[in-house]
């Protein structure tokens, strides 16, 4: 049994509706962040990516046995 169906209704054409954006007086102040990872020293940003490097392999090798 042959299904044959028509698109001719659902035609998209490539035109854009501008929508405004705008920060008012409602706008949120940027707050200041607790802490930041730029602000640590590099030796304690690269024993962080390890500590997290060695729990990742941690978990494939455990996924592995």
């Amino acid at each position: 049994m042959a299904h044959t169906h028509s698109h001719d209704d659902h035609h998209h054409h490539g035109h854009s509706h501008p929508h405004e954006h705008s920060h008012g007086p409602s706008a949120h102040p940027a707050q200041a962040a607790p802490w930041s990872i730029l602000r640590m020293p590099v030796s304690t940003r690269m024993s962080a990516a390890l500590a997290v490097s060695a729990c990742l392999w941690a978990v494939v090798w455990l996924a592995m046995r």
